[in-house]
């Protein structure tokens, strides 16, 4: 019998994620394979959705919908801050990501999309957010 993923597999894996235009988000497969727990966060829900029931050793491409995959861009995500506001120590470099500290001590990060003397402008989206995505997955083994 071939064990195939379940929700709560163990992983070992090499995945691709790039848009339909091409553009590279995230890739393993030139780098040492991931190994992730299923249910644990360690990669969108939606993404893990689609590996239950596959089996190890074989390669599996999908093409998915911003719905299936990192959700549609929010443009309430989008805020304009001011400088002053911000903390002074804070890098800020357009086309960069920011890491802000939340109340409760966990950290979230924005994209910084301009900055001029007195705003920063910041996309909240996840930067796939938006867009149909290809995700290529190669699974290794399973525990």
């Amino acid at each position: 019998m071939t064990q195939t993923v379940r929700s709560d597999s163990f992983l070992t894996l090499h995945y691709r994620i790039n848009a339909l235009d091409g553009e590279e988000f995230l890739s393993t497969f030139d780098m040492s394979p991931a190994t992730l727990q299923m249910g644990s966060g360690q990669l969108v829900e939606t993404l893990e959705s689609v590996l239950i029931g596959l089996p190890a050793h074989e390669r599996f491409v999908f093409e998915l919908e911003p719905a299936q995959a990192f959700g549609m861009h929010n443009e309430r995500l989008v805020e304009r801050i001011a400088r002053n506001g911000l903390p002074a120590d804070m890098e800020l470099k357009e086309n960069s990501v920011v890491e802000f500290t939340a109340p409760n001590g966990g950290t979230f990060a924005g994209f910084l999309r301009e900055l001029d003397a007195t705003h920063a402008l910041f996309d909240f989206n996840h930067p796939m957010a938006g867009k149909t995505i290809r995700f290529e997955v190669e699974i290794i083994g399973i525990m």
